[in-house]
């Protein structure tokens, strides 16, 4: 079964950090290195927004501008995760988080995807809540 899963969320004081984790199972997943990785997020009320995106490479990672210098995604093939290290977390934060992920061609190694549509695979989301 392909999933992606999910983890690291849970209620934190503004200023504070969590780090979310996604790992990827069964099917290709088996082949984590092909897979271009993006975080995602939906708040009470509001569609659901991108919020960072990682190559198939690694080498390569792009942010919402609200979070920039914040949070870090970054990923372990040898692990099958990608991970989103958030820092200096404000009530704004406050979504579920989910993890995405698209094959990705050899060609396209260093490319990142910030739509919803790119992606083929998601997780089922973490809960994160910023509040004092």
């Amino acid at each position: 079964q392909v999933q992606l899963v999910e983890s690291g969320g849970g209620l934190v004081q503004p200023g504070g950090s969590l780090r979310l984790s996604c790992a990827a199972s069964g099917g290709t997943f088996d082949n984590f290195d092909i897979y271009a990785m993006g975080w995602f997020r939906q708040a009470p009320g509001q569609e659901r927004e991108f919020v960072a995106a990682l190559s198939r490479s690694g080498d390569s990672t792009t942010y919402q501008d609200s979070v920039k210098g914040r949070f870090i995604i970054y990923r372990d093939n040898a692990k099958n995760t990608v991970y989103l290290q958030m820092n200096s977390l404000n009530p704004e934060d406050t979504a579920v988080y989910y993890c995405a992920a698209r094959v990705t061609l050899l060609v396209d190694r260093n490319s990142y995807y910030t739509g919803q549509s790119d992606y083929g695979y998601w997780g089922r989301g973490t809960q994160v809540t910023v509040s004092s």
